[in-house]
């Protein structure tokens, strides 16, 4: 069994429906940030209010990654993530039926408790079919569908969707297609992997399994610097559409600016966990990113437009750089058999972050009508991601037997 697992390869239809899902769980949330003034207009909402839309997906992540991930480890990969691909599906449709703030806040939650299921499993998908030491590489593969499906729904929302659509809940039923096409890929294309009997078996430790799970210090470590890292991607991700408006840039245009940040991850989360492998380290990809993150925050007050396009591919590429880095990380600090579970925790703990940063950055905006004081918390946040980061151990010397 040890030797099969050794000279294991991901199959090509396993990492493209892998692919399908990151794209799919990503880009309906994404849509939402572009037609911001159209959804407070209509529904007369506050900031506050429209940054709850696409932070409800993360707070049904943070909510359901644990057992998610526990549920994983006992029936099966396939299963748990074909699961959450339906419910998501439905949650997606449903958003475009929606008539007033409630309803689609309410279909949100039901998008996000798919997603939330969803998450968890990716990282379980790749370490169950790839080697270990190729872990990384196939996990940057997947990655990847993320910042497409991120950057289309800032990009195109607006300037192709919304004329094609007409409202906004035919923007959203449109959104909706990319997971059902993902739902249906996985089913048709994916397979159980016969290894699947042994985590069964293993996972029926139970209380036992779980305490060592949660007593390995390097999860607790990582799981802080993801809560710090989406603090920050989030809060840029979700609010610089209405910086750019802020500055001037009129809405068709706002959303294509600020999906510069996420066209370039494309490339950055394919290379840099190639180069990982090759140099046999990790550290230095997380904490130089976050300098450099730091500065990028602060600097975005007082940017110009046209310098506001370099900006963005410099974030984008850092953020990626250290998001791709940390996503991989349980699969080398942990046991094989116990990567859906602490997957789950990490997650969990990390996405709460990605919670809390929209929606403060909503309440400074109503406050201030400014997203600077925002823009300097996140600047904090990341040199103190750049701290934790050089306390990790190095996982070339964890996880490895």
């Amino acid at each position: 069994m040890m030797q099969q697992e050794s000279d294991s390869r991901m199959p090509g239809t396993v990492l493209f429906s892998a692919f399908c899902v990151g794209f799919a769980m990503w880009a309906p949330i994404y849509c939402v940030p572009p037609i911001e003034h159209i959804l407070t207009e209509q529904l007369f909402l506050t900031h506050t209010q429209t940054s709850l839309l696409f932070s409800v997906p993360i707070l049904m992540l943070v909510a359901t990654a644990i057992p998610a991930g526990i549920v994983a480890d006992r029936i099966g990969v396939k299963k748990a993530t074909g699961i959450g691909l339906i419910v998501m599906a439905i949650g997606a449709i449903m958003r475009g039926t929606a008539t007033n703030y409630v309803s689609l806040l309410a279909f949100t939650f039901i998008y996000g408790l798919g997603f939330g299921w969803i998450f968890p499993n990716l990282p379980k998908v790749v370490s169950t079919f790839e080697r270990r030491d190729k872990a990384n590489v196939s996990m940057g593969v997947v990655n990847s569908g993320f910042p497409i499906g991120t950057a289309l729904g800032l990009a195109i929302t607006v300037p192709i969707i919304l004329p094609i659509a007409k409202t906004f809940q035919g923007v959203f039923l449109i959104w909706s297609i990319p997971t059902i096409v993902a739902a249906s890929l996985w089913w048709i294309l994916v397979k159980e992997p016969p290894k699947i009997t042994d985590n069964v078996e293993t996972s029926k430790r139970g209380v036992n399994a779980f305490r060592k799970v949660i007593s390995n210090k390097q999860l607790w470590l990582v799981s802080a610097m993801m809560f710090l890292h989406q603090y920050y991607s989030k809060t840029w991700t979700g609010w610089t559409p209405v910086l750019m408006m802020m500055k001037g840039v009129p809405p068709s245009s706002a959303g294509l600016i600020a999906s510069t940040s996420i066209w370039v991850m494309i490339p950055t989360v394919l290379l840099v966990p190639r180069l990982s492998y090759k140099l046999g380290v990790m550290k230095p990809f997380l904490w130089l990113p976050s300098i450099v993150l730091a500065f990028a925050a602060w600097g975005a007050t007082w940017v110009s437009i046209s310098m506001s396009w370099y900006l963005m591919a410099l974030v984008g590429v850092f953020i990626a750089t250290r998001y791709t880095t940390l996503l991989a990380l349980p699969i080398y600090i942990m046991d094989e058999k116990e990567v859906g579970t602490a997957t789950g925790i990490f997650l969990s703990v990390g996405y709460i972050g990605g919670v809390i940063g929209p929606l403060i950055g909503g309440s400074i905006l109503d406050t201030t009508q400014s997203l600077d004081l925002s823009l300097v918390i996140i600047a904090v946040i990341s040199l103190a991601t750049a701290f934790l980061a050089w306390r990790m151990t190095e996982t070339r010397l964890i996880g490895r037997t």
